[in-house]
């Protein structure tokens, strides 16, 4: 979004000194590739389905990354996993 926002930027900087082509170009380009990132957060983000009834597996282990304990939740309904905080877990 940053590279989107400066391309934008410099696309409207370069038709503010006069040269109309490019800056159509840089302008266009950065307002179309960050109203793609916008809508790609917004249409792909993650929703729970109000019918989701979290189930704790038993499973635990360590987040490589953070070092963190995280558990493993199942919804029975769409089988779909969860890795979460063991603290933070909905119940």
């Amino acid at each position: 979004m940053a590279l989107a926002t400066l391309l934008a930027l410099i696309g409207a900087g370069t038709l503010w000194a006069g040269r109309a082509q490019p800056g159509v170009q840089l302008l266009a380009g950065g307002v179309l590739v960050l109203l793609a990132t916008v809508f790609e957060q917004w249409r792909y983000r993650k929703r729970l389905p109000p019918s989701a009834r979290w189930q704790p597996t038993g499973e635990r282990f360590e987040d490589p990354a953070t070092g963190q304990p995280m558990e493993v939740l199942y919804d029975p309904l769409t089988g779909e996993r969860r890795y979460v905080p063991l603290e933070q877990h909905p119940r």
